[in-house]
């Protein structure tokens, strides 16, 4: 049995100040720091003049953080289910924009924002939490209708593969990872975490359904073991 909604939100409730240092928060994430600025960079250069952001699971902040560094003073929204995590983001954004900061706890998939509205939608390591097929198609259609025309979505995720053998080869490989990373015992409670809480999906599969929602110029931009960021444009 998979974790519910509240479950999920529980655990990051308990777990803010961890999250909102990318040194500690994404220590189970591979690359982080590198994803991230790929993400941001490339979002500069696909619109520049950008006004409006939106960051959905944005946590403590740090993707939001980052792309102020590119293109200041934009407008954020964020979205999250913890609202001690919305609260620590918008502590640390509001300070680093001369734009308007707007908190919403919501869970994406029912969430109700402007359509044609946003320049930049920022998705880090959220949308493994989504389950059934029809969640994931209505939110990347959800998430184009949000954007302005030529606007763009980039995501940073867990993400498994097409194929069955692959999947668990990589599996091996992260296991690996986090154990040099943090010892065996970190290892395995990351691994119990990721069979409760998430339902990562393939690259493949994701672009698909963004192509299906009208996304065009889909690029991967990284891709380590079972981590990868990519974005499209509307």
């Amino acid at each position: 049995m998979k974790s519910t909604t509240d479950e999920i939100r529980q655990r990051f409730d308990n777990d803010v100040e961890r999250f909102a240092n990318l040194d500690t928060g994404q220590i189970s994430t591979i690359d982080p720091k590198y994803s991230l600025e790929l993400l941001t960079e490339a979002a500069k250069i696909l619109v520049p003049n950008a006004e409006n952001l939106l960051d959905i699971g944005c946590g403590a902040g740090n993707y939001t953080l980052t792309m102020l560094q590119k293109i200041p003073n934009l407008n954020c929204t964020l979205v999250d289910l913890s609202q001690p995590m919305l609260n620590k983001a918008f502590e640390r954004i509001s300070t680093k924009t001369n734009g308007k900061v707007q908190i919403i706890q919501c869970d994406i998939r029912n969430v109700i924002l402007s359509e044609n509205h946003f320049d930049i939608i920022l998705a880090g390591a959220v949308l493994h939490h989504l389950r059934e097929n029809s969640d994931w198609e209505n939110v990347f259609k959800k998430l184009y209708n949000f954007l302005k025309p030529k606007g763009c979505l980039m995501i940073s995720d867990l993400i498994t593969q097409d194929n069955n053998s692959l999947t668990e080869f990589f599996q091996h490989r992260y296991a690996e990872y986090l154990e040099k990373a943090g010892g065996k015992e970190f290892c395995q409670n990351i691994i119990k975490c990721i069979e409760k809480e998430d339902t990562p999906r393939s690259i493949t599969y994701q672009i698909e359904l963004m192509k299906k929602a009208g996304f065009k110029d889909i690029e991967i931009l990284h891709k380590n073991i079972c981590y990868a960021s990519w974005g499209g444009i509307k």
